[in-house]
């Protein structure tokens, strides 16, 4: 998508979210009235408590202390020496609240790992962002978006230092449950209706469990659908509890498996997480393993799509498996979800700078099958057993788990933008 302008693009879209508001379950409380909470990484959590700048900065420095070895990891150099560095692509960022001070926060970051300045814009589409001392607000939680929102732009910039970037913030907190998610797919319409972006990053996710119904689920998806159809790439993390999920009310998780949404939906392409051995350098020194609590199974809400039928002897179920493909995700797969949509971007200027729009049937119907051509790396160790919950196993070739596997981006790139044509 080229020639966009993001000037005048700001709060004004006006929201209602009646209309798209879930009842309660007879018995249960009104979901308004319930003490949901979100459950951050542990990176984005370290955020907390962090008011100024500088201490964005330490607290960015200090949980992405590993990051810029992986532009090495995911071969990402070998594109940008051929002029491949994310120029002429827009990649966004779905949050609650944003961070204020993320320009200052990513200057500063920049300067400190030799990276150029980053292009951002935030947009604020359904409705005033509020700030995290505002009456109302949980700073604690606002301060925990603050730190996802820094995270997800300092993974971007770390693989398509070139790439545009927008913050897409919505005043209401997404946590468990259906609370927040409203707002955030009147500003994903927004984006998609205005052709703001080529790809989405949703680093969030709730248990399909924790929704009042599957009607309710289902209710979000029109917006996801008008976006693919708009050509942005929708790309999600899988969820941070292995095969189960926290629930809606306290701090415990379903003593069985309960998918993540929205990693589980169709529309969009769902990273789980891996562990990446490799020198200070970020050479490889062992194959990728599973991260433990990489989120992954089978959804109970959406069948399984027609791109997926040729992998259903692996999953063994009529439904939607997720993830897609892996990335490392050792600060939860909120931090696979954005490297990979960083990729994106690197392939969105190979395609001359057009969109990709759902890469999932050529992901499964051409890239995944010709792995070893395509930049697709195997991972066939790990799995992800939580608490009580026995979870999958990673395997030879696509897995429930794994998805197809991780990636080699000079490989990979190339190989997504020749099977999207």
């Amino acid at each position: 998508m080229r020639g966009r302008s993001l000037v005048g693009v700001a709060a004004g879209v006006a929201l209602a979210a009646t209309a798209l508001a879930a009842p309660a379950e007879a018995g249960q409380q009104p979901r308004a009235a319930q003490q949901a909470h979100h459950m951050f990484s542990a990176a984005a959590a370290s955020f907390i408590g962090a008011n100024t700048v500088q201490q964005k900065v330490d607290r960015l420095s200090a949980a992405a202390a590993g990051l810029p070895r992986l532009a090495n990891a995911y071969n990402t150099p070998t594109l940008w020496n051929q002029g491949v560095t994310g120029a002429g692509a827009t990649v966004a960022t779905l949050v609650s609240y944003g961070d204020a001070d993320i320009k200052a926060v990513m200057d500063a970051y920049d300067q400190r790992n030799g990276l150029p300045p980053a292009d951002i814009s935030v947009i604020t589409p359904a409705g005033a962002v509020p700030g995290c001392a505002d009456s109302g607000v949980d700073t604690g939680t606002c301060q925990g978006w603050g730190g996802e929102t820094d995270l997800d732009v300092a993974m971007f910039h770390t693989i398509a230092p070139a790439a545009k970037i927008v913050i897409v913030a919505t005043p209401i907190a997404e946590t468990q449950g259906f609370t927040g998610l409203p707002e955030m797919m009147a500003a994903v319409d927004y984006v998609a209706r205005h052709k703001l972006v080529d790809v989405i990053s949703m680093s969030f996710g709730t248990a399909e469990d924790t929704f009042p119904s599957v009607d309710s689920v289902k209710s979000l998806d029109p917006a996801l659908e008008r976006a693919s159809r708009a050509g942005i790439t929708l790309v999600a993390s899988s969820g941070d509890y292995g095969a189960t999920n926290p629930v809606l009310v306290g701090d415990g998780t379903f003593p069985y498996r309960a998918p993540s949404w929205p990693g589980s939906d169709p529309n969009v392409t769902s990273l789980g997480g891996t562990v990446l051995s490799t020198d200070a350098n970020g050479n490889r020194t062992a194959p990728d393993a599973l991260w433990p609590r990489s989120g992954g199974g089978v959804s109970k809400t959406y069948a399984r799509p027609s791109w997926q039928n040729s992998v259903k002897s692996s999953t063994g179920s009529k439904f939607r498996s997720f993830p897609d493909i892996t990335m490392e995700g050792i600060q939860g797969t909120s931090e696979s979800a954005p490297l990979f949509a960083g990729v994106l971007a690197l392939a969105v200027q190979a395609n001359g700078g057009h969109s990709l729009g759902q890469i999932n049937p050529a992901l499964y119907g051409k890239l995944g099958p010709k792995a070893a051509k395509s930049g697709i790396v195997d991972v066939t160790s790990g799995d992800n057993s939580y608490g009580v919950v026995t979870g999958y196993t990673a395997a030879a070739g696509f897995d429930t788990v794994s998805g197809w596997g991780t990636l080699d981006a000079a490989k990979f790139v190339p190989a997504l933008v020749k099977a999207v044509k």
